[in-house]
């Protein structure tokens, strides 16, 4: 293996164990655009599952959303030359992306909404209990500048949640590995990456822009990705002003004198939510 291939698998590995991602007997539905994303996270982890010291299933599902002038034929080509299982999904949400979003607003929203529901779909159809996505770790810093910024809100991406059906748990084996080694490791390997034209067709995203951010930020602190993504496993809660995050015996003089408690009632105490 090349150097970057060892780097990105020992990083892949080292979440999957880190945040308990696979686990024995667990059928893992694969979800693979055709960008350079999924085919490295569906390449690597078939190659792990050989190595794996647990036996686990993956089935690669890739969904033809009808975009115009799609044509899928090379990753149809690859799925089958690397014997992985696989299915294609026909479903067109394009139209409906299209329908759906306001002149000059953003596709992602719709396009993510609805291609998990035929994940789900296709997931419990297959008999997988997991879905595995391939967002990398600048993905999750872009997530976490983007709520910052126009959210208000600390967060980002998490290596793994439940449904809110319960049904799923969606794995992000890759949220901890760089995008430079992922491009860089989709040219070793040539995959047929396919054109989208839906979220890859809008130049102007505010995603695009925080990229741009950590770029520059780059030219001067040449590890600052890395430096924010170990923040992201290094939270100091107390240092924040978030009052759900505070614990404290008692309330202050002046919230006990604006809001007097009842008769023999104990001061509200705020805990630290786990």
């Amino acid at each position: 293996m090349t150097a970057v291939a060892t780097r990105l698998a020992r990083r892949m590995t080292r979440t999957i164990a880190r945040y308990g991602l696979i686990g024995r007997g667990d059928r893992v539905l694969v979800a693979v655009s055709g960008g350079k994303d999924s085919y490295t996270l569906l390449d690597l982890l078939w190659r792990a599952r050989a190595k794996a010291p647990f036996p686990f299933d993956l089935v690669a599902v890739h969904l033809d959303q009808g975009q115009p002038g799609y044509d899928g034929r090379p990753l149809f080509d690859w799925l089958a030359d690397s014997e992985i299982p696989h299915e294609i999904v026909r479903e067109d949400t394009y139209s409906v992306v299209r329908r759906v979003t306001p002149e000059g607003g953003t596709y992602c929203a719709a396009c993510s909404r609805l291609r998990r529901g035929v994940l789900y779909t296709t997931a419990e159809r297959l008999g997988c209990n997991k879905i595995a996505l391939g967002h990398h770790r600048d993905d999750a810093l872009e997530t976490l500048l983007l709520n910052l910024f126009y959210g208000g809100r600390l967060a980002a991406m998490p290596a793994s949640y439940r449904t809110g059906d319960g049904r799923f748990d969606v794995i992000r084996p890759l949220i901890e590995c760089a995008e430079a080694d992922i491009a860089a490791y989709a040219r070793e390997r040539r995959f047929p990456i396919l054109p989208c034209t839906l979220c890859g067709s809008q130049e102007n995203l505010a995603r695009k822009r925080m990229k741009e951010l950590l770029s520059n930020l780059e030219a001067d602190h040449p590890v600052v990705r890395e430096v924010m993504a170990t923040a992201l496993r290094n939270v100091q809660p107390r240092h924040l002003l978030d009052p759900r995050w505070i614990e404290r015996e008692d309330v202050d003089v002046l919230s006990r004198a604006a809001t007097p408690q009842a008769d023999g009632a104990s001061p509200r105490r705020l805990r630290i939510v786990e």
